[in-house]
């Protein structure tokens, strides 16, 4: 697992306490694009977390780009795919 996928982990795992959570590093389908030019990844993210219940979706990424803070200035470019469900959701289907 690379330094960067524990990293955002580590802060993913801190902040909302995940019964699931899947980080993949999309990097190397971005060589050559403008924004990785900085060595900074592009990364997909799925979290299930009972901190998302009662939050709309739009309050459930802002939950999420603030649990990796300064991650976003130094080790992600961008996140493709944020997927924040409840453990509810899930059971739901």
């Amino acid at each position: 697992m690379s330094v960067r996928i524990e990293a955002i982990r580590a802060a993913l795992s801190a902040a909302l306490m995940p019964v699931e959570l899947d980080v993949l590093d999309e990097s190397h389908q971005h060589v050559g694009h403008a924004g990785a030019r900085d060595g900074r990844g592009h990364f997909a993210v799925r979290v299930v977390s009972g901190a998302f219940d009662g939050m709309p979706l739009l309050a459930r990424h802002r939950r999420i780009y603030a649990a990796l803070g300064e991650l976003m200035s130094t080790d992600i470019h961008a996140l493709r795919v944020i997927a924040a469900h409840t453990p509810a959701e899930v059971e739901a289907g």
